[in-house]
């Protein structure tokens, strides 16, 4: 969701106030129905029997029997959403009803018993748009601090957490969670997603949204699709032709689908194939509804419509924040293109219908939410913490020097305020920290600002386990200071940190504010330097030879703090798995320059995603490359092996087992990857991600581990017939420690030639 367009600064404006004109919202403000402001004028009065509030009855049932209840004001009171906070550019309020600095309002049908709909961002907690006094709640670590962990129960639980929390808050639909693939390492809001690869994203997606709805709240899979960038994305054109788009992307989200069923789907802002995604037929009625049967309702992103015919009949069926539109689309307009046939009433009705069946099926109606509920603060925090402390992902330990061990006399920490908290990322998707934001100030305040760290200081975490070593901490400001403070410690701790946000991509990877220079002078002072990043994602490495450990920590959340420094001393064996690749440079990427120009975000241009389904380690692959740190990587203070991998075959479906075992001194969690690549035939990359599971084991123990392989990761899709097509033949199944693991177990299974239909079922 996006509500910048009162929060930032033209400086860097990336959104629609530059073409919206307040003389169109008074306008279309005096156009909207009776029923904007809730009970429309005039409406009949509440019914003796209300049978849709049988719980007894199916969603599908009971969503009939309401709609069939309803006149026509009250269907259309559901297709039309409001901002929940004032609207500053062109001077409305908020929905009086809203609640406040929130993402959205719906007005519900008090006569027929159906409450109103509260929405709020987003993916790592409940979200406030830009105030003096925001509700601070409890921020999970970034999405690709989840994904990193590669635990699924992990991401049911985050989920879980902040659905209560949003629940405690008064809402019922959360805007989360985000599965767009991480085609471009520099998008700023690939801390919101989960990764490059759709196996691994859309399965702990589909987790997290599994946890939310567990709190009879209605969750959001989003931006559909081909959302991969942040400049331009109100304009951009994203190029990807269907069989690349159905392999990659859009399997992410079939994935999600499939395994969580979401009771809405958020289209995205930009074109694909030249049509906007919230107008887009085949996006929304061709794949979304008919091919993967999706029976909830699709809202727009804040600020995606450009239509009231043709949004409504190419499938969207909710018109979210009309107030960062150009028009209420879904206001008179509709109910007049209505009235008119050209949108058709069973349309209308099937709108209106979709919104119910989701406020069913999730328990919202049965089960209504009141602002002012009781939150565990501490215990929510340990569920982030936990989170945090699986997703940290060690990529270097020269010598061991990490584990951090007892008897250092002096041990220095260097950088990005880690005295005080560790970095948040921005835009909607911000939770404001409890205790508020330790290092106020820092550019930009506003949008897609202000710039927040979570008050969990590794500084002090780290003194707290320091025995009796002197800490110093250095701010890092003063390269020359920071060496000589480094120079004779008996360890290091350089803090690094890279800033990005909604609206807002990274320039490039490399650190920004000459933070490679830092690294790189205090690593030539004393080689015992550990670097602990604090990024949305991949970042650029020039010092990586001279420094003796690299920890990715992402951002790390609202017990970020505690975490690194468990995982720093030990007291945590890490356990993260990288779910995107670290490049050498950006010229192995497919597109070494960034698409657009920032400056010109209102000129329509394509981004021509040529590399197709071949993202991430695939291209890496498939173009020989190299890259700084593979996907799937992550290093342990033990070690593990892997013995005894044999495949069977069972209902068409590939079967995997092999013994994974701990061969080192200290207990830990593993992460061993299935791949398979293909023998006989050419797929887009050599080879994929098929499977994976974590395991607990003590030093010495072993156990025996299972996967099954959809067989849609073995088939190429053909367009024309709409099928997923095993060929018959040999794969390589290989068990790995990550994508690039030149030393992967392997055996040769013999498949079957197999047709799937679009939903990936046999055909018979």
């Amino acid at each position: 969701m996006n509500s910048e367009l009162n929060l930032r600064p033209l400086a860097i404006a990336l959104a629609v106030a530059a073409t919206l004109a307040a003389a169109t919202i008074v306008t279309v403000a005096t156009a909207l129905p009776a029923y904007a402001a809730g009970q429309e004028a005039g409406a009949p009065a509440e019914p003796a029997s209300k049978p849709w509030l049988d719980k007894s009855l199916s969603s599908d049932k009971r969503a009939k029997l309401a709609l069939d209840a309803m006149t026509q004001q009250e269907k259309l009171n559901w297709v039309l959403g409001y901002f929940g906070a004032d609207f500053v550019p062109n001077k409305t309020k908020k929905h009086p009803a809203a609640l406040p600095f929130s993402a959205g309002y719906i007005p519900g049908v008090p006569r027929l018993g159906l409450p109103a709909l509260f929405e709020t961002d987003a993916g790592l907690g409940v979200a406030t748009q830009l105030s003096k006094n925001p509700r601070e709640r409890t921020s999970l670590p970034s999405g690709l601090a989840t994904t990193a962990t590669w635990n699924r129960d992990l991401a049911y639980q985050g989920g879980a957490m902040i659905g209560r929390e949003a629940r405690a808050s008064g809402f019922n639909v959360m805007l989360a969670g985000g599965v767009n693939l991480l085609r471009e390492p520099r998008n700023g809001r690939n801390f919101e997603y989960a990764g490059e690869d759709p196996l691994l994203a859309g399965t702990m997606v589909a987790q997290q949204i599994k946890g939310i709805q567990s709190n009879n709240l209605i969750a959001t899979m989003k931006h559909f699709a081909v959302n991969d960038q942040e400049t331009g994305r109100f304009v951009l054109d994203a190029r990807l032709d269907d069989t690349s788009n159905r392999m990659s992307d859009l399997l992410a989200f079939q994935f999600v689908l499939e395994q969580s069923n979401p009771g809405s789907v958020m289209c995205s802002y930009n074109r694909l194939n030249g049509v906007y995604a919230c107008e887009n037929d085949y996006l929304l009625n061709q794949v979304l509804k008919k091919d993967w049967g999706f029976k909830g309702y699709v809202m727009s992103d804040w600020g995606a419509v450009h239509s009231t015919v043709e949004a409504a009949n190419s499938g969207l069926d909710q018109h979210s924040g009309w107030e960062f539109d150009k028009s209420a689309y879904f206001g008179g307009a509709l109910e007049e293109a209505v009235e008119n046939g050209h949108v058709p009433q069973a349309r209308l009705d099937n709108m209106a219908y979709r919104v119910l069946w989701a406020m069913f099926d999730k328990g919202v109606v049965d089960n209504p939410v009141k602002e002012g509920g009781s939150i565990d603060y501490d215990a929510h925090k340990l569920v982030s913490q936990a989170d945090a402390e699986e997703g940290i992902v060690l990529l270097k330990n020269s010598n061991s020097v990490l584990p951090l061990k007892a008897g250092a006399k002096k041990i220095v920490v260097i950088g990005a305020h880690s005295d005080v908290g560790v970095l948040a990322g921005g835009g909607s998707s911000l939770v404001y920290p409890i205790g508020g934001n330790p290092v106020p100030g820092i550019e930009p305040t506003i949008w897609p600002g202000p710039v927040v760290y979570h008050p969990s200081s590794p500084l002090k975490a780290i003194k707290a386990r320091a025995g009796g070593a002197k800490v110093v901490y250095n701010d890092g400001k003063d390269t020359a200071s920071a060496a000589k403070d480094a120079a004779d410690a008996d360890v290091v701790i350089v803090f690094a940190e890279q800033w990005v946000g909604e609206s807002l991509d990274a320039v490039s990877l490399s650190l920004p504010n000459n933070q490679d220079a830092l690294i790189a002078a205090v690593a030539k002072a004393n080689p015992k330097t550990v670097v602990v990043l604090e990024s949305s994602g991949p970042v650029l490495m020039p010092w990586v030879d001279q420094t003796a450990a690299v920890v990715q920590a992402w951002y790390a959340g609202s017990g970020g703090g505690d975490a690194i420094a468990r995982v720093l001393y030990g007291e945590v064996n890490p356990s993260g798995h990288l779910p995107t690749t670290f490049p050498v440079s950006e010229s192995q990427l497919p597109r070494p320059k960034l698409d657009g120009d920032p400056k010109k975000d209102r000129e329509r241009f394509t981004v021509n995603y040529h590399e197709g389904a071949t993202v991430g380690y695939k291209w890496f692959d498939a173009k020989g490359l190299k890259p700084l740190f593979p996907f799937g990587h992550g290093l342990s203070y033990t070690q593990f092996s892997y013995s005894g991998l044999a495949a069977s075959q069972k209902d068409g479906k590939l079967q995997l087992s092999f013994k994974v075992t701990n061969t080192g001194a200290v207990k830990g969690k593993d992460v061993p990857q299935v791949y398979v690549s293909p023998v006989g035939v050419k797929w887009e990359a050599p080879k994929r991600l098929a499977g994976w599971d974590k395991v607990e084991l003590a030093p010495g123990e072993s156990k025996d581990v299972s996967v099954t392989v959809d067989p849609r990761l073995l088939a190429m899709y053909d367009g024309k017939s709409k099928t997923w097509r095993v060929a018959s033949g040999g794969y390589k199944v290989l068990l790995a420690h990550d994508a690039g693991d030149t030393k992967a177990a392997s055996i040769t299974v013999q498949l079957p030639k197999q047709t799937l239909n679009v939903a990936g079922k046999p055909t018979k």
